[in-house]
């Protein structure tokens, strides 16, 4: 039996390597993926919202702008510390989970004072 190695053949001549074509840039965030990042993070809080009695629904995601419109119950509607549970509480842990964040809103809740 006869083996013959590469160096008993020509080189064959290797085609020029193809220009790399630039990476496609991807998107800030794929249609959703905000606001599926906002519901598990709600997830995440609501045991400790349930715990007091109360809970929180989301109205609302808009992924342009960070906002997101929550709306509090049970016994956090008019409790007097459903701002500070909004802002210091649900806003913080939000734009902590989910990048882009920039507000949470929960209308129809007055402010206790301006932030």
């Amino acid at each position: 039996m006869t083996f013959i190695s590469k160096s008993d053949h020509p080189a064959e001549p290797v085609p020029p390597a193809a220009p790399a074509e630039p990476a496609a840039a991807a998107p800030a965030a794929e249609a959703g993926e905000m606001r599926a990042g906002v519901e598990a993070a709600i997830d995440a809080i609501r045991p400790a919202l349930q715990m007091d009695g109360g809970d929180v629904t989301l109205v609302g995601v808009d992924e342009e702008t960070g906002v997101v419109e929550i709306e509090l119950i049970g016994a956090c509607v008019g409790c007097p510390a459903s701002t500070m549970t909004l802002k210091a509480g649900i806003e913080r842990i939000l734009k902590d989970r989910v990048p882009g964040i920039t507000e949470v809103n929960a209308p129809g809740l007055e402010p206790a004072f301006d932030y």
